[in-house]
């Protein structure tokens, strides 16, 4: 397969972000496909089988093409005392909360199964975050008939990926919301790179096609990463607030909430650099280690209670720079507007 094929895909130059947590349900993306563009379940967090059914679920309601992304599984942390003592830090979190915190245990997100639920029964396309896949599953998913696709957020990540065989690269800026793709979590790596300076970086690199994330939140945003080279625009904050979302409604409407101004990146809630809305956990929070799934599995209780009685301060509101503009019209609608400038939409 070619760039030719991911383009034979991309009917409008518009994915939807597989946004991981329940944002991104079938609703959405089957709603993204009929109108054009491409959608991504999100199966980091789910199990196999519950990946399957949603697969299932988006095959019976469209025949348009939409695809598929897991995390890679990194190492357990190498800072287990560190993560220790900052789950003590959130007792009193946790007090409030009338809950206990989860158990800081690593794991895998289950992706032996998930693997083999793709290879028998695969997507149009599926993408990787949080690492490179093994050449050797890049190459049994292309046998399979997959586009493979894996996120990057920097120039030694896009050799990687394009080594192990990736037909395109999700080039993803530090504007974008929730989790970093990084391949890596090590303490000092928050930082990354804007978007557009990132996308001609990594053409200097490689020819693969690129789809551009980070903070596209408009038809201005979409017009600009094209015309720096990529082929498509990833959003993801953009349909937040929409309908066929499943963000918690708290969460729907904190992004339209004056009390909240900015975003910034975090490790607080998941040991893994990811942005959002600065909010009283991330400004209490600070010392999070590099642990990742640890401290998000041990928060989830925590998260979970808080999103249940609406405590904006203790929830993980995800949001990229730009969240202000998050509109609640139809999916639908939102991409014809992120496509106002586009000739060929």
């Amino acid at each position: 397969m070619t760039s030719n094929a991911l383009s034979a895909l991309l009917r409008r130059p518009i994915v939807v972000a597989p946004m991981g947590g329940g944002p991104t349900t079938p609703a959405l993306v089957t709603a993204a496909a009929d109108a054009g563009a491409l959608g991504f379940l999100a199966a980091g967090y789910k199990s196999a089988d519950a990946m399957k059914a949603e697969v299932a679920a988006v095959r019976t309601a469209t025949t348009e093409a939409f695809g598929v992304n897991l995390f890679v599984p990194g190492s357990p942390t190498a800072h287990p005392a560190k993560t220790n003592a900052y789950l003590e830090s959130l007792a009193s979190d946790a007090e409030t909360l009338d809950i206990a915190l989860g158990d800081p245990a690593w794991d895998d997100d289950s992706w032996t199964a998930k693997i083999a639920v793709l290879l028998a029964d695969p997507p149009p396309i599926v993408s990787f975050t949080f690492g490179c896949p093994p050449p050797e599953i890049v190459a049994s998913l292309r046998a399979a008939g997959a586009i493979v696709a894996i996120t990057v957020t920097q120039a030694q990540e896009a050799l990687l990926a394009t080594a192990a065989g990736a037909h395109c690269l999700c080039v993803q800026g530090i504007e974008a919301g929730a989790h970093q793709g990084r391949f890596t979590n090590e303490e000092g790596d928050e930082q990354g790179h804007e978007l557009l300076a990132l996308i001609r970086e990594v053409a200097q690199l490689t020819d693969l096609p690129q789809i551009a994330a980070g903070g596209i939140m408009n038809a201005a945003a979409v017009k600009a990463v094209l015309r720096n080279g990529a082929v498509a625009a990833q959003c993801g904050t953009a349909f937040l607030r929409c309908p066929e979302s499943g963000a918690h409604p708290a969460h729907k409407a904190a992004l339209s909430d004056s009390r909240f101004a900015s975003t910034a990146i975090t490790r607080s809630f998941s040991g893994r650099p990811a942005r959002g809305l600065v909010n009283q956990f991330m400004i209490t929070h600070t010392d999070a280690p590099a642990a990742y799934p640890e401290i998000n599995n041990a928060t989830r209780p925590l998260r979970a209670a808080a999103a249940q009685v609406g405590d904006l301060d203790r929830m993980s509101l995800w949001a990229g720079i730009g969240f202000k503009e998050a509109s609640s019209r139809p999916a639908a609608e939102i991409i014809e507007l992120l496509c106002q400038m586009q000739n060929h939409c």
